[in-house]
């Protein structure tokens, strides 16, 4: 790393280009990886505890509430506390705590304990990602975007094992194996750890003001992309937990094949991160996010309209249109987080925490809403309404303001 990359410089219309650092953005993804998997594994683990600790639905989803908020909620004043100090040590130690929580749930005797492990394992979470995205960015270099598609597809690809890795553990060992959330938390925590001198080398010496020509932050465009990404994690999160239930309770599809049209769905999300970063350092994060969301549109209309019957043709259907549904609903992730970043780029720690954190719990808590939709009205006004807010999303996306813009007027005012 030079020193130009690591000494803050006032704004100008063409920023010096740097590398990003390919070592240090796969330990970051990796580490995103493993901490995310402790999230969607505690879903994977509600039916044992059902049974062998006598809980009712109500008490189990509790447990999957106390993570989920515990973990948002706390993001951001994480992200406050690393913004006054950068502290890459945090991303280890959340993560770390991320598993030991999860993995003492299956050795807990009473229900108080188990939602104190899952307090412990959403405050892990909370703790690791707004310093871990922080740094993603700051050792992305000047394709910020890039980088930051690989420490998304590392959560994304973490969310998506979770449940398998929940099955694997659970048929071998019983409820004590959760034990195992503990193994990669442990070795990436580590590796994270032995990092932490090496990322604090990434840190810009010192932050200008905005009156010594650093560029301020824009808290208009940052509350407004802050809207557009709950509803967007509406849609993704209502994807998720709707697809199996649609093709088992409409068409008919065994659960065998409901998961796997929800897995292609996941799968090809994926693809869609790793597609988008690249497109949004190319062509810009709002043309990413607002071709993603236009498509998004066409195909969650499509997917409404040609499942909604029993038989083969409604599988095919799924199956083939969950491809470019997948790839549309998470091509802009990465360009949603660096511009979040780009529009408080003096608090890139309360950017993290809030698009990472809060947006998506406030989008997750309307999930019960489309159940109630689902239950008054049927599985299928729960897809349409899913496709209604995607419109709203692409409709929000047009008031994202452009940060290259407000750089040129702030740098024209001041010449």
């Amino acid at each position: 790393m030079t020193d130009s990359a690591t000494q803050s410089i006032p704004i100008s219309a063409n920023p010096p280009i740097v590398k990003m650092d390919r070592r240090a953005i796969g330990l970051l993804a990796l580490g995103h990886f493993a901490d995310d998997i402790n999230q969607s594994f505690l879903p994977g683990l509600l039916p044992l505890l059902v049974i062998s600790r006598h809980l009712s639905y109500e008490a189990a989803g509790t447990i999957v509430l106390a993570q989920a908020f515990s973990s948002s909620f706390i993001q951001p004043l994480i992200g406050y506390i690393a913004d006054k100090r950068p502290m890459p040590w945090l991303a280890g130690v959340g993560m770390l705590l991320a598993g030991l929580g999860i993995a003492g749930i299956g050795f807990m005797p009473t229900y108080a304990l188990i939602l104190v492990c899952a307090l412990v394992s959403g405050l892990g979470v909370a703790i690791f990602h707004p310093e871990a995205a922080r740094f993603a960015n700051l050792v992305s270099g000047s394709r910020k975007a890039s980088g930051m598609r690989w420490f998304a597809v590392g959560g994304n690809v973490g969310f998506a094992a979770g449940p398998a890795f929940a099955a694997v553990a659970i048929t071998t060992f019983g409820i004590s194996g959760t034990f195992l959330t503990a193994i990669p938390v442990a070795i990436m925590s580590v590796l994270l750890l032995r990092e932490t001198t090496r990322l604090h080398t990434f840190v810009p010496k010192r932050n200008l003001s905005p009156r010594e020509g650093g560029m301020p932050d824009d808290w208009s465009g940052f509350a407004r992309l802050t809207a557009f990404l709950t509803i967007r994690s509406t849609v993704y999160l209502g994807y998720v937990s709707f697809i199996p239930l649609f093709f088992t309770g409409v068409v008919h599809a065994s659960h065998e094949v409901a998961n796997m049209i929800s897995t292609t769905f996941l799968l090809f999300g994926i693809a869609g991160t790793i597609a988008g970063g690249s497109l949004a350092d190319t062509y810009g994060r709002r043309t990413v996010i607002w071709g993603g969301l236009a498509a998004s549109v066409v195909f969650a209309v499509l997917f409404a309209m040609f499942t909604n019957y029993a038989g083969t043709g409604a599988i095919v259907a799924g199956f083939l249109l969950a491809i470019p549904l997948g790839i549309a609903v998470s091509g802009s992730q990465a360009a949603t987080i660096v511009l979040g970043q780009e529009y408080l780029p003096n608090r890139l720690g309360i950017a993290s925490g809030i698009t990472l954190g809060v947006g998506v719990s406030i989008g997750g808590a309307f999930t019960p809403v489309l159940g109630r939709i689902a239950d008054q009205f049927g599985l299928h006004a729960s897809l349409l309404t899913i496709a209604a807010l995607t419109a709203i999303a692409m409709l929000l996306s047009f008031t994202l303001p452009d940060p290259a813009k407000r750089r040129a007027l702030l740098l024209s005012s001041r010449a």
